[in-house]
C-alpha cells in the first residue's frame, strides 16, 4: 500500500542509508534514475534538447549528475547553475565537477532570454528539493514563470521547486511561484505535498525510486494515499437470506426552509449506498414525499427518535434554535454520526455542541468539513487551513475525536490517533453545490450497514471521486456536472468493486 513520508522521515531513511554506503553512491543513483527518466521523455525524437535547471545543494547534484549521463547519448544538453561551487556540499560539488568535463554547455540562468533562445524537447527542474524553505525570487521567480510558459515536458527531480513537500502548498503563498512539473521522479519515497492542495496541479505523473534502500531503513508510515485495499476487507456480497432490516437505517436530518435539496441528496445516495431504509428528518415543514424517489421517508424532526440509526445531519440544517435543538439530540443518540454543513458551523461557534461532539468518543463519528467550516472548527483563517492541510486535518480529528474528512483537491481524512490517508480521486467537476451532502450520505450509508468506520470514510471519499472521474472520461463534465448525476455513478461503480473483489 502506498506509504506517504515526510519530510524528517526521508531524511532519517537518507542518513540511515548513507551510513552503510560508500560517498556518493546515492546521489549517482539518484543522477542515472534520473536520466533513464529523461531520456524515456524525449524517446524518438530527433535532435531533442534537453534543458537541466541545477540549484545549489543536493537536488541540483542530481541533476547535474544526470547532465553527466545524459551527456553520453546523442542529445543536446544544456545546464542553468544557480549555485556558488565553494558552498555546495561536497557530493553536489563532484557532481558539478563530473558535469563540466562532460559535453554539457552552461547556461546563464539570470538571462530568461538566453534560455529561451533555444528549442527544448525536456526541461528537468533541479533547483530545489525537499529542503526549500523560501519562495522562489528574482532571477529564479523569472526563470520558473520562463519554464512554465513551455509546451514541452517537464521533469521535476524529487519534487517540484517552490512545492512544499509536506503540506502541498506553494513555498512563501500567495504570489509566490513553483515549477508546473508534468512528471515528477521522486526519491526514496512518496511524499504528502505531492497529492493534495496545490500538489496535484504542479506535480504531473509521478514515479517513485527508492535508490536501492533497503525496507528496514524505513519507519511505519504515518500517512497513505487512499486506495481500494486499505479497504476492500469490508467489500463483502449480500448474502441472499436477508431482507431492509439487514442493512440498517439511516436518518439525514436537514431541510431548512428554502434549503430542503440537501437532505433529498444526502438521503438519494445514502439509498441508492445500500442502506435498508432512510429517513428524513425536516427541521421545518416536511414534504408528503420524493416524487422522483417515493421510497424515502419524510419526518419532522423533532419528532424522530434515532435509536439505532446511522444519523447524518447538517444538510441544509440552517443554524435557528430549533436546528440547534435538533442537533443536541443528535450529537447524544448513540448511534454512528455523520456532521456536516451547517451543524459543523453551529458546533464551531458553541461550546457546548462542541463538548457533546467530544464526549462521543466511545461511539463513531465523523466530520465533513470544507476548508471555510474547518476555519471556523479550528477559529482560524481559511489561507490557514489550506496552507497545511495535512495538520488542519489531523488537529480536527485530534481535537473532535473523530474520523475527519477535510474535503478539497486531495482530500485528507485523519485519526484521533494522528495517522492521515490523502485520497487520489476526484476532479474539479466536484466544486458544485450539493456533492458534499452526496457524500455525508455516502458515508452514512456505509456506517449503517456494518462498515468499520475507518473503511466507511475511506471508502465513500474513494468514491465519491472515482465516479466523478468515470462521469468526466464519459464527457459529463467537469464543466457543469452536477451533484445528482454522482449518485447513480457511485451505485454501479459500489456494486463493480464488490464483485470484482468476490471473484
Amino acid at each position: 500500500m502506498s506509504a506517504l513520508y515526510s519530510i524528517a522521515e526521508i531524511r532519517q531513511i537518507e542518513h540511515a542509508a548513507q551510513a552503510e554506503l560508500p560517498p556518493y553512491t546515492l546521489m549517482q543513483r539518484a543522477g542515472e534514475a534520473c536520466a533513464r527518466h529523461a531520456l524515456s521523455l524525449v524517446a524518438g525524437e530527433d535532435e531533442a534538447h534537453i534543458l537541466i535547471l541545477a540549484g545549489p545543494g543536493n537536488n541540483g547534484g542530481d541533476a547535474l549528475e544526470a547532465a553527466h549521463y545524459l551527456s553520453q547519448f546523442d542529445l543536446h544538453v544544456a545546464v542553468a547553475l544557480h549555485a556558488d561551487e565553494h558552498k555546495q556540499p561536497d557530493d553536489a560539488r563532484k557532481a558539478l565537477q563530473r558535469a563540466r568535463a562532460s559535453e554539457v554547455d552552461f547556461l546563464d540562468i539570470a538571462d530568461p532570454g538566453h534560455l529561451a533562445s533555444h528549442r527544448w524537447s525536456l526541461v528537468v527542474d533541479g533547483l530545489f528539493g525537499i529542503g526549500q524553505t523560501r519562495p522562489l525570487v528574482g532571477k529564479l521567480h523569472a526563470c520558473v514563470e520562463y519554464v512554465n510558459t513551455l509546451a514541452c515536458p517537464v521533469l521535476a527531480i524529487d519534487i517540484a521547486s517552490g512545492l512544499n513537500a509536506d503540506t502541498g502548498s506553494i513555498v512563501g503563498g500567495a504570489g509566490c511561484v513553483a515549477v508546473r512539473a508534468t512528471h515528477t521522479l521522486s526519491f526514496i519515497g512518496d511524499k504528502p505535498g505531492m497529492h493534495t492542495c496545490d500538489g496535484q496541479d504542479f506535480s504531473g505523473s509521478i514515479a517513485i525510486d527508492n535508490l536501492d534502500i533497503p525496507e528496514k531503513h524505513l519507519p511505519a508510515p504515518h500517512a497513505r494515499l487512499n486506495e481500494p485495499p486499505l479497504f476492500s476487507s469490508a467489500l463483502k456480497p449480500r448474502a441472499g437470506n436477508t431482507h431492509k432490516g439487514s442493512y440498517g437505517d439511516v436518518i439525514v436530518v436537514g431541510g431548512a426552509h428554502g434549503m430542503g435539496g440537501a437532505p433529498v441528496l444526502a438521503a438519494r445516495m445514502a439509498a441508492h449506498a445500500g442502506s435498508g431504509r432512510v429517513f428524513i428528518a425536516f427541521v421545518d415543514d416536511a414534504p408528503a414525499y420524493d416524487s422522483v424517489h417515493p421510497e424515502l421517508m419524510m419526518r419532522q424532526a423533532d419528532r424522530v427518535e434515532f435509536g439505532a440509526a446511522s444519523v447524518v445531519v447538517g444538510p441544509g440544517l440552517g443554524t435557528s434554535r430549533h436546528a440547534h435543538d435538533v442537533l443536541s439530540r443528535a450529537l447524544d443518540a448513540h448511534g454512528r454520526i455523520v456532521v456536516d454543513a451547517d451543524a459543523l458551523n453551529m458546533i464551531a461557534a458553541e461550546p457546548g455542541l462542541q463538548h457533546r461532539l467530544q464526549n462521543r468518543a466511545h461511539h463513531t463519528s465523523i466530520i465533513t468539513p470544507h476548508p471555510l467550516e474547518a476555519a471556523r472548527l479550528l477559529d482560524t483563517t481559511t489561507v490557514e487551513i489550506q496552507h497545511d492541510r495535512p495538520q488542519a486535518a489531523r488537529l480536527l480529528a485530534r481535537h473532535f475525536k473523530s474520523i475527519a474528512i477535510l474535503k478539497g483537491a486531495g482530500t485528507v481524512i485523519a485519526f484521533p490517533d494522528g495517522d492521515i490517508v490523502i485520497n487520489t480521486t476526484g476532479n474539479p467537476a466536484l466544486s458544485t453545490a450539493g456533492t458534499g451532502d452526496v457524500l455525508s450520505g455516502l458515508c452514512g450509508a456505509l456506517l449503517t450497514q456494518g462498515w468499520p468506520a475507518t473503511q466507511a470514510a475511506l471508502a465513500a471519499v474513494w468514491l465519491h471521486g472515482k465516479a466523478a472521474d468515470q462521469l468526466v472520461d464519459l464527457g459529463v463534465g467537469p464543466v457543469g456536472l452536477t451533484a445528482s448525476e454522482v449518485i447513480p455513478a457511485v451505485r454501479a461503480l459500489l456494486n463493480q468493486i464488490i464483485r470484482d473483489h468476490a471473484r
